[in-house]
């Protein structure tokens, strides 16, 4: 059976206008439906089928939204907020009439890849606790992280509440043996592109004769407890200074967005979203 809506409710729901600015111009003769002038701003249309023009736009209809965010530091991982910004407020008109909320939190100070959208089927598989979909982060930290580190993450960890996590994988992608800015530190890495990240977030680390060495880690792990990265790098005597996710499960932060920017995802995104499995 074919899905019907009303014409004025969809353009109203697609943030198109009210419903008596809709009915206003339906009675202006500004809306058609393939290719016909409509005078009902009540006719029942096929959203899916019937093509519906307004004041010569061709109006794309959809009732789901996928946005992949690069949330930047400093905004909020929220709807809607008294304080601070939201991811919400970095989108579109277009996008937020649909009602869209962010996958899971990114902390206030945390950057990286957020998904956002109004499908409540697909954040729910991807944030149940049984499916145990990995996030992988970057991480700039004080301290020299190495093998012992990696190993004890591969174990678990006991956090400050005593939670032990699960197993997670830790690699370290690039080094440097002195505080940021004095002329005898040594950058340390396998390839140029992790000692150009390195570098880029350099700004993060204190400096001076105090500070300590510093690692750019890549971090992946399965399950969300509240600031669980920069806790578990606390449970080995480490402190993470700068935070970046760069993947959840198969969806990969896009190296074109910079923070701030955002799109749609594409079709494949999507369906790797919906029917990603971990595997084992």
């Amino acid at each position: 059976m074919k899905v019907t809506i009303r014409l004025d409710k969809m353009l109203g729901n697609l943030g198109y206008g009210t419903r008596s600015s809709i009915k206003q111009w339906v009675k202006q003769g500004a809306v058609r439906v393939n290719g016909e002038v409509v005078k009902d701003h009540g006719r029942q249309i096929r959203p899916n089928d019937d093509t519906v023009v307004l004041n010569g736009e061709t109006i794309r209809y959809r009732d789901t939204v996928y946005v992949l965010l690069h949330k930047p530091a400093g905004v909020v991982s929220a709807t809607e907020d008294m304080r601070d910004r939201t991811v919400i407020d970095l989108l579109d008109e277009e996008i937020t009439v649909l009602s869209p909320f962010p996958v899971g939190r990114l902390d206030k100070d945390t950057e990286g890849l957020l998904l956002i959208t109004n499908d409540g089927k697909l954040s729910h598989e991807l944030l149940s606790p049984r499916k145990h979909v990995p996030k992988t982060y970057r991480a700039l930290v004080a301290g020299a992280v190495g093998q012992e580190d990696a190993e004890a993450f591969e174990r678990g960890v006991e956090l400050d509440d005593g939670y032990v996590t699960m197993p997670a994988q830790l690699e370290v992608l690039a080094s440097l043996s002195a505080a940021a800015g004095d002329s005898e530190g040594q950058m340390k890495a396998d390839k140029p592109e992790a000692a150009a990240e390195m570098s880029a977030v350099l700004d993060f680390a204190p400096s001076g004769p105090n500070a300590t060495p510093l690692s750019w880690i890549e971090l992946t792990i399965h399950e969300g407890k509240f600031h669980q990265v920069k806790r578990m790098f606390e449970a080995v005597g480490k402190k993470v200074l700068y935070l970046r996710r760069v993947a959840m499960g198969p969806l990969k932060l896009d190296p074109g967005l910079a923070p701030g920017d955002w799109r749609e995802l594409t079709e494949d995104e999507i369906d790797s979203l919906r029917n990603y499995r971990k595997e084992g």
